[in-house]
């Protein structure tokens, strides 16, 4: 890989990133759960903060913007959503590109947690950061966008190859397990289940997940075989209501 990537736990459940790229030294943060865990990352990598790549507006993720450009002069990066809560030097959307350095960024729109949400995918490293839109064995909430705009979404990281790598923002793999073996049918998906129980059990991270994995195991990226019946955008609205009102 020509890039590095650095992942750690912040806040309850929240996890932070950074990327260096290799051969600039250029690096990244992935949203800005908790400036001061980030800083004190950089400061023990060695590492000076370029740019701070922010995935939508929510506190636990854009919070820690203000702090950080001010501590680094690093500039932020993000939908014209954050505008309104953080401060933000350059506002993206879906199909700009970013550079680090030497490593190409592509911006994708992935709305319907907030109406804005963005990812960020670095195709020559086969790795996604997804923000609250895809989760391990989940998805996000539909706060802001509707139903379709959310599957729309998903069907965008779904097009990513099969062997990229998903870093998601939240450990929540385990707590949508309990909702997703409702759903299992498979011994492949049964094994899953086992093996994030045991990662857990040892206190060892279930992210990054991969693209092809979710779309075996996922039960929001299974709508269409789930529900063979629906059409897959209202399959998936179904699905999502019903992990909105579970309490397992």
């Amino acid at each position: 890989m020509s890039v590095k990537i650095v992942q750690f736990p912040c806040l309850q459940d929240n996890y932070g990133f950074l990327v260096r790229d290799e051969q600039s030294g250029a690096v990244a943060a992935i949203d800005a759960p908790d400036p001061h865990v980030i800083l004190a990352q950089l400061t023990a990598l060695g590492w000076t903060l370029s740019c701070v790549l922010t995935t939508h507006w929510h506190a636990d993720h854009a919070g820690g913007n203000a702090l950080l450009r001010d501590a680094t002069g690093a500039r932020i990066f993000g939908p014209r959503e954050i505008a309104r809560h953080s401060p933000l030097d350059v506002p993206v959307d879906d199909a700009d590109e970013i550079m680090l350095g030497a490593t190409r960024i592509q911006v994708l729109n992935t709305g319907g947690h907030t109406l804005e949400h963005v990812s960020y995918y670095l195709p020559s490293e086969d790795v996604v950061f997804v923000g609250d839109t895809l989760f391990a064995l989940g998805c996000g909430r539909v706060f802001e966008g509707t139903f379709p705009q959310m599957w729309e979404s998903l069907c965008r990281l779904m097009a990513l190859p099969d062997r990229t790598d998903v870093y998601c923002a939240h450990e929540y793999t385990q707590a949508n397990a309990r909702f997703a073996s409702r759903w299992a049918g498979a011994p492949h998906i049964e094994r899953r289940f086992a093996e994030v129980a045991e990662l857990r059990r040892r206190g060892v991270p279930t992210v990054p997940t991969q693209i092809g994995i979710e779309k075996a195991t996922n039960p929001f990226l299974r709508v269409a075989e789930l529900f063979p019946d629906m059409a897959p955008a209202a399959a998936f609205e179904k699905l999502r209501t019903a992990k909105d009102h579970f309490t397992g």
